[in-house]
């Protein structure tokens, strides 16, 4: 048994990770937040400062602090967080169709949401980082995007490497970033003390009643001192409620909030430096070694967001709401950590022509709100429907999420009116993305009913094929494996192989696997059905495995863990030198189908970018038999 001190000290190594994964993103805000806050007013006397930074503050204790920290990370699917943690959780508890289906839209919008959010993160993030140059000196103005696209090209080519060694330097580097926040803020709050009138919510109150109208458009901004929020219930998994919470409540926020009451304090002194409040902060002999921080805290942030999408993609996938995309583990020490090629160049050709076209991270700011808001009301809603089904009398933590959820909602109100001024690119991508998604499910969902409508159950259909030749299918030496995911109907590689062939293998095992709404199957996930064909088929092993929406089927380690444990119950089987057939549904244009046309189209071409059913199952490729079939949609 370790002693306490052990404890404690392994708690504050995880909050230390926890600060270069979980705070990445909203830690590097008040590099852009208040300057674009401040950009909302024509007038920056203090009580208009005061109140825009009080505003700011109180919204961070709401929606992080509140709705995140006290209320969403105790809400977990068995230890993980996030958007789709929350679905599949709902899935498993929701009681009708419309439910079920009001679930889906919302969580393919937060998917989608989240997903455009981690296109402009790392843009703006870097850019507003390596503005820095600009301060230090203004001739190296022309330097600054070219600058910020060799950062992002190269976080980008990283990726495929994961973060490896040097991703243990990411919670030391965000903690110093953290102290240089602290020390910067409290300096300039040492030459304007009157700035701590902000930490009071009067501050706030006062703006809005005094200019109602501004104070509302510059909700628009302000969201952009929560964005970030998303990531500390998404790495739930990752780092547990205990180690989020304490790096939240003793470092992450105390810093963010002395940061921007110094930014205020330094405005309020001198008006010019609205113009990059941060930097004004800063010494003019501490500019370049704090640029070189902050594009390091930018790198380790977009770097974070990067790692986030591949791991909302890989859930959307075992959720069925995406495709399954060819994925790799580019660390053996760390299973849990993903690269999808695909995803991350997509993401690299997104962001950095965001870069080359928005140009600074002053004209991001607009594009920036309305994903970030738009992702946090998703996921309070889809909240506040879980607690409802789990609680059917109305809580205290419903009342607080309700509220909290109206704030959010007055967030994602002001932002709207920013959609033509650049929030029109988080609004599309999300379009285009949920689009994507929702056709997938549809495609999918067609599919499926195609297939049952022509599928047979196995035993239907073995006495369909004695019919036919009069005698039962001749059986040949070894092992063949059958894959299905539909455990009610025989594979239609199995009644291809039987009608054209009338061939079988001695021992012949059909694996069925069904994904549940949970991140990982239990321990023991395998059930096997011997012979239930009867006697006349001997040799026939069904065999059916559960999965979590995390995980993918190895069905060689499947079948290894199968023979291992119940060894006598599948007879003869060898699954090293086992045939392996995969049936491979095609899906074909109908021209009276359930879909619109363009939407068969676009399904198709998904289908086809989608990960090859060999590599998907990981199965051997030169043992690997795949039978294709077409369906209308």
């Amino acid at each position: 048994m370790g002693s306490s001190g052990d404890e404690g000290r392994s708690s504050s190594l995880v909050a230390l990770g926890a600060l270069g994964v979980v705070f990445g993103d909203i830690g590097t805000s008040p590099l852009y937040a208040l300057r674009s806050v401040l950009g909302e007013s024509t007038s920056l006397d203090p009580t208009t400062v005061y109140g825009m930074t009080s505003t700011m503050i109180w919204s961070m204790l709401a929606v992080v602090t509140v709705l995140y920290v006290a209320i969403l990370l105790r809400t977990d699917n068995q230890g993980e967080g996030g958007v789709l943690a929350l679905v599949a959780l709902l899935r498993r508890t929701a009681s009708t169709p419309r439910l079920l289906g009001v679930v889906a839209v919302l969580g393919m919008v937060g998917a989608a949401m989240f997903l455009g959010d981690s296109v402009i993160t790392p843009a703006i993030s870097v850019l507003s980082a390596a503005e820095g140059l600009e301060v230090a000196d203004p001739s190296l103005r022309a330097v600054v995007v070219p600058f910020a696209l060799v950062m992002l090209l190269g976080v980008f080519l990283l990726q495929r490497l994961g973060s490896g060694g040097i991703g243990k330097l990411y919670g030391p580097v965000m903690l110093v970033w953290f102290l240089v926040l602290t020390a910067a803020g409290a300096a300039s709050l040492g030459r304007n003390p009157a700035a701590l009138q902000a930490l009071s919510p009067y501050a706030a109150v006062r703006f809005f009643l005094s200019q109602p109208l501004t104070a509302f458009l510059s909700l628009g901004s302000v969201v952009l001192a929560v964005t970030g929020a998303e990531a500390l219930y998404a790495d739930l998994g990752h780092f547990g409620r205990t180690a989020i919470t304490r790096a939240w409540l003793f470092l992450v926020l105390p810093a963010l909030v002395v940061a921007y009451l110094g930014e205020a304090a330094e405005v309020v002194r001198h008006s010019s430096a609205a113009a990059d409040p941060f930097y004004a902060v800063v010494p003019g002999w501490a500019t370049i070694p704090v640029l070189v921080l902050a594009t390091a805290a930018t790198v380790i942030a977009s770097e974070a967001v990067i790692a986030g999408a591949f791991t909302v993609l890989h859930q959307a996938g075992g959720l069925g709401l995406f495709p399954f995309l060819r994925t790799r583990h580019p660390s053996e020490e760390e299973g849990g950590q993903i690269y999808i090629p695909a995803a991350n160049w997509a993401l690299a050709v997104a962001v950095l022509a965001v870069v080359v076209g928005f140009r600074s991270s002053a004209r991001l700011a607009s594009a920036y709100g309305v994903a970030v808001s738009a992702t946090i009301l998703v996921t309070a809603t889809l909240y506040l429907l879980f607690d409802r089904i789990r609680s059917h009398q109305t809580t205290r933590r419903q009342v607080t999420a309700a509220t909290m959820q109206l704030v959010v909602l007055g967030l994602f109100a002001a932002s709207i009116p920013k959609i033509l001024a650049g929030g029109w690119l988080p609004t599309g991508l999300g379009a285009v993305l949920f689009t994507v998604m929702s056709t997938w499910v549809r495609g999918q969902s067609r599919l499926d009913a195609a297939r049952r409508d022509e599928g047979l159950a196995a035993s239907a259909l073995f006495e369909t094929v004695e019919k036919e030749y009069g005698a039962p299918p001749h059986r040949v030496p070894g092992s063949a494996v059958f894959l299905t995911a539909d455990r009610d109907l025989a594979p239609f590689a199995l009644r291809t192989v039987l009608e054209r062939t009338h061939v079988l293998h001695e021992c012949v095992l059909v694996l069925s696997w069904r994904v549940e709404d949970t991140p990982a199957a239990p321990a023991r996930r395998i059930s096997v059905d011997v012979d239930r064909l009867s006697d006349r088929y001997p040799g026939i092993i069904a065999l059916d495995v559960t999965l979590g929406y995390r995980e993918r089927l190895d069905a060689v380690a499947i079948l290894d863990d199968a023979v291992e444990h119940e060894g006598d119950a599948l007879g003869d089987l060898h699954p090293r030198s086992a045939v392996f057939f995969v049936s491979d549904p095609i899906p074909r244009l109908a021209r009276h189908g359930g879909m619109a046309r363009w939407r068969q189209r676009v399904f198709v071409l998904m289908d086809r970018l989608s990960t090859d059913r060999v590599e998907q199952l990981s199965l051997p490729r030169d043992r690997t038999v795949v039978i294709g079939r077409e369906f209308d949609l």
